[in-house]
């Protein structure tokens, strides 16, 4: 199919991009666009129908790229491509979740591209990066023309990035080696039909799904029941049983009794080798 119409810009800074977001409805940003583009070509993603169709490119804006040490943790910035993230070497030791998560996503055309802010930034499909960031307590760093904030990614998947901003970091606590992250993937997409992250802490596991459920999302409830573990498979999946089924969104021809089951065994795989490091 044909790319909708639009009109393009390439901004010198951040501030001139959320200038041109702030003064143009309709306006996109393109960053990766893994996401973008294709829904642009299918009918998925739908400028503004009436006013200017804007994509604004930042991907030549240095200030969005690169990961660090910080005093909280690890800041990774938003131009940090997929490839990027599930190789170096700071994430693989302090984030190894997200280094999974990143290294799961599509294949290696599309983590060469594909970006950390446009996976968080994703609406509308299961991605494998969110599920992550909320197992990780993540927080996503956002610039708008009102100014700076932060929004827990957990908050991010529930509603999407705000208009007219701008993801500029994803910002996430150093825990070691006891995390990680487990997916079956659509054949045909890669997107996963179900992800689990786990992140094990003093204060029990952080357990997190996405692709079985309607959004990534945080299971509390599990987080309750394990507790204190222990991580074996009979334990995790009696804690998933005791979820609601309306939790497990069926689809793609699978139920939500098997998305369920699916995500319990997933999730046990993941803290079983996440527990192992601390063995």
């Amino acid at each position: 199919m044909i790319l909708t119409d639009f009109d393009y810009a390439r901004p010198f800074t951040l501030e001139e991009a959320l200038t041109l977001l702030s003064a143009t409805r309709g306006g996109r940003v393109l960053a990766g666009g893994q996401s973008l583009l294709p829904g642009l070509r299918t009918g998925e993603t739908v400028l503004d129908a009436e006013g200017t169709r804007l994509l604004v490119d930042v991907r030549h804006l240095e200030e969005l790229r690169g990961i660090e040490r910080t005093p909280d943790g690890l800041r990774i910035g938003a131009l940090t491509t997929l490839a990027e993230l599930a190789a170096d070497p700071l994430v693989l030791a302090e984030a190894p979740e997200l280094a999974a998560a990143a290294r799961a996503n599509g294949d290696p055309q599309v983590r060469n591209l594909g970006t950390a802010g446009g996976n968080l930034a994703a609406a509308g499909r299961a991605t494998d990066l969110p599920v992550a960031a909320i197992a990780a307590d993540g927080l996503v760093e956002l610039a708008a023309p009102g100014g700076r904030s932060t929004v827990t990614a957990e908050d991010l998947a529930a509603t999407g990035v705000p208009a007219r901003a701008v993801i500029t970091a994803l910002l996430v606590p150093a825990a070691g080696r006891a995390a990680a992250f487990e997916k079956t993937a659509d054949r045909a997409t890669r997107y996963p039909v179900c992800a689990a992250a786990v992140r094990i802490t003093p204060g029990g596991p952080r357990i997190a799904v996405t692709g079985a459920t309607a959004r990534a999302l945080r299971l509390r409830g599990v987080e309750d029941r394990l507790r204190g573990g222990p991580y074996t498979t009979e334990a995790v999946l009696a804690a998933f049983r005791a979820e609601p089924r309306e939790l497990f969104v069926p689809g793609r021809g699978t139920s939500a009794e098997y998305l369920g089951h699916l995500a319990g065994v997933l999730t046990a795989r993941a803290l079983q080798r996440a527990d192992q490091v601390l063995a």
